[in-house]
């Protein structure tokens, strides 16, 4: 599975399993075409960031939600927009900024008309995924993490005294322990652990190897999850101690009243970076300017942060978020998060096809 197809159920498994914990969003109707006709937006996004909690200083002003439309894959989007389809803003993730630009469509945005634009944190928005040719086509406003999630009560402490992608392959938790179902997650794991720094563009005598520790986790582990409710369920269960996770999902279990972190391994966890492009024919650039306002402000970022466990860009988020919960979240700091990130970065397709096929290989007993 790709990095992009990695998106799209992240977004699609967090309300799914907030909603199976009896946590729910509001999203406000959506009004008639004559009752926002006046500020107008159509907002391409995830389900879930439409949230009216997200949009508020936009609903305020123009009386009512933008015009949305769902996500299903980042992929689906690119192609159906080459075609002539033209959302105003597009909510995509940040490796894919280059080829939608490359496509011719989107235009620079222009932070000068943005309010919360210097509290982004800087080494984000200025990251060569946001800024092309010199041109600000990225406003980031969230990230999320991948790491192991434990149970603290079912862990050995001593376990996790050198904290390490390493506890997902100890022979000690056979049988409860958990991997996502991805290519991705498999062999970028396993890489980590074998010391590899290339995980991207691993040599075919290092996926040789790669191989064969997949081969012995795929022995030691309770299941691959699909989907993060699965994951959680186990999890709660007590079948699964240790598994590659989301925030969200920490988040969930948290509120289910569980004993769990999301370990911080020497290896660094994986990160990945969304936010708001433009395109090149949007049709009302002072709504849409305000929507992006609106998603990116301090309280906003607060609500993202602590109703699904993202990280906001905007450091104001973090003074308005409640401390305590920033705290269980492990994002209290979110520069020494990112610093000690992994971006994830879409594989070229050379990589992705070897990384599938030694993925499938490993589930099918080789």
């Amino acid at each position: 599975m790709t990095k992009r197809n990695h998106m799209k159920t992240s977004r699609r498994g967090v309300l799914k399993a907030l909603a199976a914990l009896g946590v729910t969003y509001t999203v406000l109707p959506v009004l008639s075409r004559q009752a926002r006709a006046a500020g107008e937006v159509h907002y391409h996004t995830w389900s879930g960031y439409d949230a009216a909690d997200l949009l508020k200083p936009y609903t305020e002003k123009y009386g009512g939600m933008p015009e949305v439309s769902h996500i299903a894959t980042e992929e689906e989007s690119f192609t159906k927009m080459k075609t002539g389809w033209s959302p105003d803003l597009i909510h995509p993730g940040n490796y894919n900024v280059h080829r939608f630009k490359n496509a011719g469509l989107l235009k620079p945005i222009d932070t000068s008309r943005l309010k919360n634009w210097e509290n982004i944190i800087e080494s984000v928005r200025t990251d060569d995924s946001c800024v092309v040719d010199g041109a600000q086509y990225m406003i980031p406003t969230e990230y999320g993490n991948s790491s192991v999630i434990y149970r603290k009560d079912l862990v050995d402490e001593a376990d996790l005294n050198d904290p390490s992608w390493g506890i997902l392959y100890n022979e000690k938790y056979k049988g409860r322990l958990a991997n996502y179902e991805t290519a991705a997650a498999v062999v970028q794991c396993a890489a980590l652990v074998l010391g590899y720094d290339n995980i991207y563009t691993l040599s075919d005598d290092q996926l040789a190897e790669v191989k064969k520790l997949a081969s012995k986790q795929r022995d030691l582990l309770r299941m691959y999850w699909s989907d993060a409710t699965q994951l959680e369920q186990a999890m709660v269960s007590g079948e699964v101690v240790a598994a590659y996770g989301w925030n969200a999902s920490l988040v969930n279990l948290k509120k289910a009243g569980l004993d769990v972190e999301m370990m911080v391994p020497k290896e660094r966890m994986f990160t990945w970076i969304a936010g708001f492009t433009m395109h090149k024919n949007v049709k009302n650039e002072e709504a849409a300017y305000d929507l992006i306002d609106a998603w990116s402000s301090a309280e906003s970022g607060a609500w993202l942060m602590e109703n699904y466990g993202y990280g906001s860009t905007n450091l104001k988020a973090y003074e308005v978020a409640d401390a305590e919960k920033l705290a269980a979240l492990g994002i209290s700091d979110p520069v020494a998060v990112l610093d000690n990130s992994l971006f994830f970065k879409s594989l070229a397709p050379e990589f992705e096809k070897k990384y599938q096929t030694l993925f499938t290989d490993v589930q099918a007993g080789g």
